[in-house]
């Protein structure tokens, strides 16, 4: 493996940025590919986006709802949990389908450059076509449970782009590890599905304790959660304890992500 040299000089996000940009049209390519190559040969296609989350709401409503008794902020529960499951999955799927990316194109990456970034960057944006059917289930839940809608679901598309930059702060990183330890792969399924129950998806933020939120809000799609629900279905006021350092975080990461990546790829046709 070509060693890393941690005295040359280091990548500018600014250069990311505008590499990105000029070579956008290769970006869609990969994106359109992996679209297509997600739904090949699929017996009911497209019908998977929305009978994953419905499954997951039905179950969830069940254990939690119902046996559990957890609350939902006033909310029937089934759109309250649902309202949660949608961002959530989004988050689930950049960032398990981005920290695999590079293993799964590891052919292309040793015959051509092109800024890798564009691998775990393409394979995140599969999942916004994830995000609209599924954003319509709810919106249909709204509807059969007597939710009214907000003018607050505009905001969808700005809150669908702060998941994928959550997904991202995260996936790059574990995208980067995976090329030399391909332990990160196997572990990764534990880590999500711990996150979930980490994040109020099946639960509100007000089950916190007060003095417990600033550490509860260090997970990104705490506070990306609570703004999708209340913006959306009116759900509690989110807690500036969560909100701010989920924020923080999520730009943070993100920024030195992309720094940490661009300076390993460097080594990723040697090392696979």
């Amino acid at each position: 493996m070509t060693p890393l040299h941690f005295d040359d000089k280091p990548p500018r996000i600014v250069d990311s940025l505008g590499e990105i940009w000029q070579r956008r049209e290769l970006l869609l390519i990969l994106a359109r590919r992996d679209l297509a190559v997600r739904y090949k040969q699929t017996a009911l296609g497209i019908l998977w986006v929305v009978l994953q989350p419905a499954l997951t709401m039905i179950v969830f409503s069940i254990i939690f709802g119902r046996l559990a008794g957890i609350p939902s902020d006033g909310l029937p529960y089934p759109v309250f949990v649902l309202c949660g499951l949608v961002p959530w999955q989004l988050f689930a799927f950049a960032l398990s389908h981005a920290s695999n990316s590079l293993i799964e194109n590891e052919r292309l990456i040793t015959k051509v450059y092109f800024p890798r970034i564009l691998i775990p960057l393409a394979t995140t944006l599969v999942g916004l076509v994830d995000f609209f059917f599924a954003f319509l289930l709810l919106m249909a839940a709204c509807l059969v449970y007597g939710v009214p809608l907000t003018l607050g679901m505009l905001a969808a598309p700005l809150l669908a782009l702060l998941c994928l930059m959550a997904a991202l702060a995260c996936g790059l990183w574990l995208a980067a590890l995976n090329v030399e330890f391909r332990d990160v792969r196997y572990v990764l399924p534990f880590i999500v599905q711990i996150a979930m129950y980490l994040s109020p998806v099946a639960y509100p933020s007000s089950l916190v304790p007060a003095e417990w939120r600033w550490l509860y809000g260090l997970n990104p799609m705490a506070g990306i959660i609570d703004t999708f629900r209340w913006a959306l279905i009116g759900g509690a006021t989110p807690d500036p304890a969560i909100l701010v350092p989920s924020f923080i975080i999520t730009f943070a990461a993100l920024s030195l992500a992309v720094v940490f990546f661009e300076r390993r790829q460097r080594s990723f046709a040697d090392t696979l």
